[in-house]
């Protein structure tokens, strides 16, 4: 069955999930390195693991399965979410795919490697309303293609 995960520490889209996943009846797990106040519903689970580096992108990885949904900013992830089959999408609504994470994984090692040698690089853009619309919209559409997608 089609499962939504959420790398939640820094996640600014909860509540779209969640507004999605009720519309199509979905299970929704939210991993983060802390407890964190959640909906009392039984399809909505927070899996709090360590505070070690990494460790909610490991319980992610190694939980997902093909055709289940990824929501993180993290380019790393996405790449190991995009290996398991999976669809993964920014929280600013932006997907990754097989076509775009070289060039995201590209981008992001050249910008740590400016940060490391001194650089001032900025942080990323804002969050923005038109944002959360976005990824409401691509989470949505997403949703169906999958679901259309198993029935076919």
């Amino acid at each position: 069955m089609l499962h939504i995960y959420i790398d939640a520490d820094a996640c600014p889209v909860k509540q779209e999930v969640y507004r999605v996943a009720r519309r199509y009846g979905l299970n929704v797990t939210l991993v983060s390195n802390m407890w964190m106040r959640t909906p009392d519903a039984p399809w909505i689970t927070l899996e709090v693991v360590g505070d070690e580096p990494d460790a909610a992108d490991d319980w992610i990885a190694a939980h997902v399965r093909k055709d289940d949904i990824v929501v993180t900013a993290d380019i790393p992830l996405a790449s190991r979410c995009l290996k398991e089959g999976a669809s993964v999408l920014g929280p600013n609504g932006k997907p990754f795919s097989e076509s775009n994470i070289g060039e995201a994984v590209a981008t992001r090692d050249l910008l740590s490697d400016l940060r490391s040698a001194g650089e001032v690089t900025g942080g990323p853009p804002a969050f923005t309303n038109r944002d959360r619309s976005r990824f409401l919209q691509q989470l949505d559409e997403v949703v169906q293609t999958i679901r259309r997608a198993k029935r076919a």
